[in-house]
């Protein structure tokens, strides 16, 4: 059982009664007692290991029990502590409503409640790090914002803003409108050439965005594209992918059709997400680049559901989209394991969607991950695609003190990843005994 000590529990009260403070309050000096810990680098779990924290990062981790005089001792004695997850494919301010009104009702103040609900249920599921790959103009930067200066609970957030991708694409909202229909203006997402590719990533990093993501091929969710389709040029792909690098930014693509997959990878593009209908021949490619795979098996088995259950929750064409594509979805991630490719955990929803995001470690043991390799997508293989791994994804000294645990053994039942007990970021205590904090 997870047990924190009666001086933290009196200092989390504190934190509580001071939610609106702009600096969390939480123990200069801690160590955390792990009766097991899977510290996302080493093959096998260790056992009673003490991790020593000062202020938001990890100083030590050292073999048994170690009380040093004036620390604040977390007892984790009978738990096992993993790092805290990261999320790669999230949409931190959608609701997880795919009805079709909503394209019409659904304002940029409603996107700013959903973050804020999500990036607290973030935390909530254990998700310390997230990665946004698709969000309103102004949603992510204000959550960032709100984050960093501790007037909300929330996870470390990377942020896209708005997917970029051609007329009639993936991200083109006027898919499915009637002609007259308009959205004020050349939409932040649409790019029709190399020369706006170019001049849209340098708007979206000079607004804030820490990634970016394009739409190379057609999608599920969306009204009137073809998953197999390459909608973007090879061209268009190279400007914008270097540009990004230029600017230090990475760069996701939505890509579902072998061609769309193959054309970015060769274009320099740092991770696929979802990658439905690539083969053997596209496993080489990733592998040679260093290309990592995003799976998104959550987002395709929720999708799934609804299209077979309540298919009118759903906009034209999107349920016989779906009911073509997932069962191909999982297969695919464990021939691409299976082929060595890199995998990062993603689960494509919003953490207010009905389905808890941890269900994807189960989903992608289903696909023939080992517990163990399901446990590094969120961990270790996350934090190198954001290029973060000297910061997250890893329980060792100089990394944040982002750390989470469970009752039992997540390696002989994975879905007790689903049920996290403890979240620390950056050294404080945000949820203890299975409650938020704050």
């Amino acid at each position: 059982m997870v047990y924190v000590s009666t001086k933290l529990r009196a200092s989390a009260a504190m934190a509580l009664a001071l939610t609106m403070a702009a600096t969390p309050a939480f123990a200069k000096d801690v160590v955390i007692h792990a009766g097991t810990l899977i510290d996302g680098i080493s093959a096998t779990p260790k056992t009673k290991v003490s991790i020593i924290i000062k202020d938001e990062r990890i100083v030590g981790v050292q073999n048994g029990f170690v009380t040093p005089t004036g620390a604040e001792i977390i007892d984790l004695s009978g738990s096992t502590v993993l790092p805290g997850f990261i999320e790669s494919h999230d949409h931190i301010s959608s609701s997880g409503d795919r009805r079709p009104m909503n394209r019409f009702t659904q304002t940029e103040g409603d996107a700013v409640v959903a973050g804020v609900l999500n990036a607290r249920r973030e935390i909530e599921e254990g998700f310390t790090t997230v990665r946004d790959l698709g969000s309103g103009p102004l949603t992510a930067p204000a959550l960032i914002r709100g984050i960093t200066a501790g007037q909300l609970v929330g996870p470390r957030l990377w942020t896209a803003l708005e997917p970029l991708g051609p007329t009639g694409g993936h991200s083109d909202r006027a898919n499915g409108m009637r002609p007259d229909i308009t959205f004020g203006g050349r939409d932040a997402s649409i790019v029709d050439s190399p020369e706006e590719g170019r001049i849209k990533v340098r708007e979206h990093q000079r607004r804030g965005a820490t990634v970016i993501k394009i739409m190379p091929s057609g999608g599920v969710a969306s009204i009137g594209d073809d998953p197999n389709h390459m909608t973007m040029t090879k061209d268009e792909m190279v400007a914008i992918i270097d540009t990004a690098h230029e600017l230090g930014l990475k760069v996701a693509a939505h890509a579902h059709g072998k061609k769309a997959i193959d054309t970015a990878i060769l274009a320099g593009v740092d991770s696929i997400e979802h990658g439905t209908y690539a083969d053997a021949e596209s496993y080489k490619l990733m592998k040679s680049h260093g290309t990592f795979l995003v799976p998104t098996l959550l987002v395709a088995d929720e999708i799934y559901q609804t299209a077979t259950k309540t298919p009118d929750l759903l906009p034209p064409t999107v349920a016989a989209k779906a009911i073509a594509v997932t069962p191909t979805m999982i297969g695919n991630a464990g021939r691409a394991y299976r082929a060595g490719v890199k995998i990062a955990f993603g689960t494509d929803q919003g953490a207010t969607s009905r389905r808890n995001k941890a269900e994807e470690f189960g989903l992608l043991v289903k696909a023939g991950l080992t517990p163990t390799d399901a446990i590094y997508t969120a961990t270790r293989n996350a934090a190198e695609l954001l290029g973060a791994a000297q910061d997250v994804g890893s329980v060792q000294a100089g990394r944040y003190a982002d750390i989470v645990a469970v009752s039992g053994d997540p390696l002989a039942d994975i879905t007790l990843l689903e049920r996290v007990q403890f979240v620390m970021k950056g050294g404080e205590v945000l949820k203890a005994e299975g409650k938020l904090l704050r």
